[in-house]
């Protein structure tokens, strides 16, 4: 679960969140919607701190993100707990961000062994069964440049990019199930 209580972020005088609330429950899926500038990707780096937030806490799972326990009260939290908590966080971005010099298999494979510690063994097994569900199975040893924009797009569902960028309705319901199906195996939550 991820919570957000009074979450403000300001640059300077501008206040582009203003004491957000929000609470996305596992197994929930919660889409930002609104127009171009109006800071929705704020929101998904503000959660995986790549920005600092001016006021309010982020939980994640019922512990602080943001900040972490110091005798009765909270602290901003250091780099050593920011980098704990972010273990079983992921952000998905627009564009692919797909490693060049690594196979589908091998971007898949990345997160998982060098930031979760999962073994290259499970990991593997993890991401066959991951390019499987997005239907390119068959391309597992293609570099991304050797991928079709679709493929390199399943590839990023795969990796939870941001998935519906630049598709048209169909394949937009086409990915939804797939993220559905992801949801029903795993059990995660997606904002």
């Amino acid at each position: 679960m991820v919570s957000f209580k009074k979450v403000t972020k300001r640059y300077n005088e501008l206040a582009v969140l203003d004491c957000l609330d929000l609470d996305v429950f596992q197994g929930e899926m919660v889409t930002i919607i609104g127009p171009s500038g109006s800071d929705k990707t704020t929101v998904l780096r503000i959660l995986m701190t790549l920005e600092t937030i001016s006021g309010g806490v982020i939980y994640v799972n019922g512990k602080p993100l943001t900040h972490m326990p110091q005798g009765d009260r909270l602290v901003r939290a250091n780099s050593r707990h920011l980098r704990q908590m972010r273990s079983n966080i992921g952000m998905c971005f627009q564009h692919f961000n797909l490693f060049p010099h690594m196979t589908a298999l091998e971007n898949c494979m990345e997160g998982p062994v060098h930031v979760l510690g999962i073994s290259r063994k499970e990991a593997r097994e993890r991401s066959e069964e991951l390019l499987d569900m997005v239907g390119i199975a068959d391309k597992r040893d293609q570099h991304p440049s050797r991928l079709s924009g679709g493929q390199q797009q399943h590839l990023a569902i795969a990796l939870f990019d941001e998935v519906t960028s630049a598709l048209d309705p169909e394949v937009i319901a086409e990915v939804t199930n797939v993220i559905r199906r992801l949801d029903n195996r795993f059990h995660e939550s997606g904002l």
